[in-house]
């Protein structure tokens, strides 16, 4: 009897032992699973980032981070809607194009109209393969569940994230946790490029010389540029062209601009950029050129530009007045670029000297 005893003790032991091993087991799990799922969220945010700083559009981030989602966390479908001030758009999606109208139109669905009010994330599925979601139209075996998430910037609401299955009841188990970063990310995203989608809407052509304005240096022009590690910014200034003004006409004047912006533009390889960037000043953008790469070109550019007859002409071509016959004066100033550093400030120092230079000046700055 007593050994019985002994032998019930032993086992109750050895029963407290594995459960507390299991316990201690189970937390050293959970908690590997926690350290995984924060790496994997900082692996993520890691692409985000390197995302942002791709020489693409705002359009073409966008999609790549739609990309990232869903091949770090593994969801069959991903959509981001945006309202762009005018309508929802599709921003990035890997749905079928057909049914990016149902897609984009989620604000209207009275279930969601909840979600977007309370700023909470609205999940649905269906409990059979036939079924359908409520929001779906035509789309009877694509999805079967679903999570919409409200996006908001400063508490102002600018769209909607939604992720799909087609297996019901699929998140049922899901860390909305791990979602909820997700869409912080996503906003975070959004917000950073909100100031470049501002610059690629407010690009414009100039009137009088058909080229791109300032603006353009900052959105596609420099995804341009930033094809390569160096390059050089050439900024020149028509210094004479406020005296042809006061002196001549306007009219003038405009023909200078007219007729100097052409004769560069002819003149450039097209992986070159060149912009209006304000009143009498341009930019060219040499792009992968070394500063001394460019330095006989700037030289004859400036020489062939400045023996330039400019007149007024008539619809036929010939020359209004011959007494009105002017040429342009022409000073530069040259700088490098490097990938990666701030063009604005290039070209902010660039504009600053020839501003400050003295009028008479017509020469070819390094700075």
């Amino acid at each position: 009897m007593f050994a019985v005893i002994i032998v019930v003790i032993l086992l109750i032991f050895v029963v407290i032992g594995l459960v507390i091993y299991n316990l201690r087991l189970h937390k050293k799990i959970q908690t590997y699973q926690n350290v995984n799922q924060k790496v994997t969220n900082l692996s993520v945010v890691q692409d985000f980032m390197n995302a942002i700083g791709e020489t693409s559009s705002v359009d073409e981030k966008i999609k790549k981070i739609n990309e990232i989602l869903i091949e770090k966390y593994e969801i069959k479908y991903s959509t981001i809607v945006v309202f762009d001030g005018a309508e929802y758009v599709v921003k990035a999606s890997n749905v079928d194009q057909r049914h990016w109208q149902s897609l984009k139109t989620l604000q209207e669905v009275e279930m969601f109209k909840d979600s977007i009010s309370t700023a909470t994330p609205k999940y649905v599925t269906v409990n059979n393969e036939k079924e359908r979601l409520p929001y779906q139209q035509m789309e009877f075996g694509r999805a079967k569940s679903a999570i919409f998430f409200p996006l908001y910037i400063d508490n102002v609401y600018i769209g909607y994230w939604i992720i799909e299955s087609g297996t019901p009841h699929d998140f049922d188990n899901v860390d909305t946790t791990v979602l909820e970063v997700i869409k912080d990310n996503i906003v975070s995203v959004l917000k950073t490029v909100v100031h470049q989608k501002t610059l690629e809407s407010i690009v414009r052509k100039d009137l009088f010389t058909g080229l791109y304005s300032e603006e353009y240096l900052y959105g596609e022009g420099k995804r341009l540029i930033d094809q390569y590690t160096t390059s050089t910014i050439c900024m020149f200034r028509i210094t004479n062209l406020e005296e042809i003004n006061q002196n001549y006409s306007r009219e003038l004047g405009n023909q200078v601009i007219t007729d100097v912006s052409r004769y560069v533009h002819k003149n450039l390889a097209k992986q070159y950029v060149f912009v209006r960037y304000m009143g009498p000043k341009f930019v060219i953008v040499f792009s992968g050129v070394e500063l001394s790469g460019v330095a006989d070109f700037v030289n004859d550019l400036k020489e062939t530009v400045e023996k330039l007859p400019i007149s007024l002409k008539d619809e036929n071509g010939e020359i209004i007045d011959q007494n009105q016959t002017v040429s342009a004066k022409l000073n530069f100033a040259i700088s490098t670029y490097y990938k990666g550093t701030g063009l604005e400030e290039v070209l902010k120092k660039l504009e600053e000297y020839l501003d400050h230079a003295d009028k008479k000046e017509s020469d070819i700055t390094n700075i």
